[in-house]
């Protein structure tokens, strides 16, 4: 149990951005104490780890049934990447495996005189991107503008807007971020 523990303690410690000796100071106790622990030199009791999760916030029953790999993954491989679009628009999501994502970036591809359909597309938030091949049309609020590789874009979700890809030759390709995610 001792180092399941120091992995657990290590893990949330770090993940909540504090260093042993900052952990330590709002418990009370030596960054000694604390790096014992992490090191499973040292097995808390039930009190002092309680303390500890305490000044995270956390509730023991939290401590020991979190996932440690949950929303761990850095990298996303371009063959990993679940397709959340169809034959037409793939929308490639980056990071899907993370729960509780604040923002959703996602690598567009747009085939030849593809778009988003003839419904403009409204929802909660912001998004942007940049043209990496190919160009884009977009239409926000009744204005279109043609985008070229390099060109980006960011507006408010909520004003109405629309994705084409002109071309009948090439494909578009984004890279595309909005928050809060809509996938």
């Amino acid at each position: 149990m001792s180092s399941e523990v120091a992995t657990r303690l290590r893990y949330v410690r770090k993940r909540y951005g504090l260093s042993q000796r900052e952990l330590a100071k709002r418990a009370g106790v030596t960054n000694g104490a604390i790096s014992l622990i992490e090191q499973s030199r040292v097995s808390p009791s039930v009190g002092s780890l309680k303390k500890l999760l305490e000044c995270i916030p956390m509730s023991l029953a939290e401590f020991f049934t979190f996932d440690l790999t949950e929303g761990t993954e850095v990298v996303s491989r371009r063959g990993e990447m679940p397709n959340l679009g169809n034959e037409s628009i793939e929308f490639y999501l980056a990071g899907a495996s993370v729960k509780d994502r604040n923002m959703g970036i996602m690598r567009e591809v747009y085939q030849p005189l593809a778009d988003t359909g003839p419904e403009m597309l409204t929802h909660a938030g912001h998004e942007g991107g940049v043209v990496v091949a190919g160009q884009l049309e977009l239409t926000v609020e009744g204005t279109t503008w043609l985008l070229d590789p390099g060109d980006s874009y960011y507006f408010e979700s909520r004003f109405p807007h629309r994705f084409r890809n002109p071309s009948a030759n090439e494909v578009c390709e984004v890279v595309s971020a909005n928050s809060p995610p809509t996938f």
